[in-house]
């Protein structure tokens, strides 16, 4: 989630007010008279695309995590630019974006679409919220209650991205001060964090760390290892696991790498070595439930900011095209 710098600031306190009012209107069962079957044929979908290419699983936990962070939950992060606008996805931050994320979206909506009760009535948005969750519990971790109701964005601009995503080498007062700005806590940041148990990270997110000086908190075997998968001016769309223990699996071996000074980036070794974090890391290290009770009281949390409802957001009958 984390893979390149941003700028830090706070969203205005206005934004936060209309997010709250909009997700009380969120439910488990949104569509229970409209698709009522819309979480089975989400589902089968993700299912299918997964056995085809699990990297799917990353692609699409990040994709929820960059749509959430800038302009609310609402699939604007899927628009593709077009005309004079640059959408959000073109944005440098974006470009890393794994386009299994999309494509699993894209899928679902079209399972979702061939039921004629269902056709145009789900959102993007709800079906990438639908998605993660699925792609989370087919790689080995917790399934839950999604909440529904959200509608998708009217815009999708590049320039909304700038400074609304943590980078690889933020520090804790960064990581907790952006995710406070959209309602989150430093736990539940800690919790999220540990998305990286799944999915990849491009050799020049982390070579800082790993050139003629090592990264003091870096194990140096693990450093070592890195050095020969990333040498020096390697291509630059070479990747590597984030986590190297069980990558595919989506567990708590993401603290237990911390606690081996194994994190990948350093905005998640930091989690470890500052010791206002560490507890957190130290407690769901030893506990994969507690763990996953903390992962998805928080992911629940981010799938209510800034949700879009009423006249602030509609259904897209192409998740790429604004309408």
């Amino acid at each position: 989630m984390r893979e390149l710098q941003g700028i830090f600031f706070l969203f205005p306190i206005a934004l936060c007010l209309f997010s709250q009012f909009a997700y009380s209107q969120l439910t488990q069962n949104y569509y229970a008279n409209i698709c009522p079957n819309v979480e089975s044929i989400v589902r089968a979908a993700v299912t299918k695309k997964f056995l085809e290419t699990p990297i799917t699983v990353g692609a699409t936990v990040r994709l929820f995590f960059h749509d959430c962070f800038v302009q609310g939950c609402d699939a604007s992060v899927i628009v593709a630019s077009s005309g004079n606008n640059t959408a959000e996805k073109d944005h440098a931050i974006n470009l890393s974006l794994a386009g299994d994320g999309f494509d699993t979206v894209i899928r679902a909506r079209a399972a979702v679409d061939a039921v004629p009760q269902c056709t145009n009535k789900v959102s993007c948005a709800d079906i990438l919220a639908m998605a993660t969750r699925d792609v989370i519990a087919l790689s080995g971790g917790p399934s839950y209650a999604v909440e529904l109701g959200r509608l998708d964005g009217l815009r999708s601009s590049a320039s909304d991205v700038n400074g609304m995503l943590p980078g690889p080498d933020s520090s804790l007062d960064q990581l907790t001060n952006m995710f406070a700005a959209n309602g989150l806590s430093m736990s539940d940041m800690i919790a999220l964090s540990a998305a990286h148990t799944i999915g990849f990270a491009h050799c020049t997110t982390f070579s800082n760390r790993i050139g003629s000086t090592v990264d003091p908190t870096m194990n140096p075997t693990y450093a070592s290892q890195l050095q020969g998968a990333c040498p020096a001016n390697a291509n630059p769309n070479l990747a590597v696991g984030l986590d190297p223990v069980s990558p595919r699996t989506f567990d708590n071996q993401y603290y237990k790498n911390l606690q081996q000074g194994m994190g990948l980036l350093k905005s998640d070794q930091v989690l470890f070595t500052d010791t206002r974090s560490r507890p957190f890391v130290n407690a769901w290290a030893r506990s994969e439930a507690g763990f996953q009770r903390a992962f998805v009281a928080a992911i629940t949390k981010l799938g209510r900011v800034g949700v879009k409802t009423g006249a602030n957001g509609n259904i897209r009958q192409n998740c790429a095209v604004l309408s």
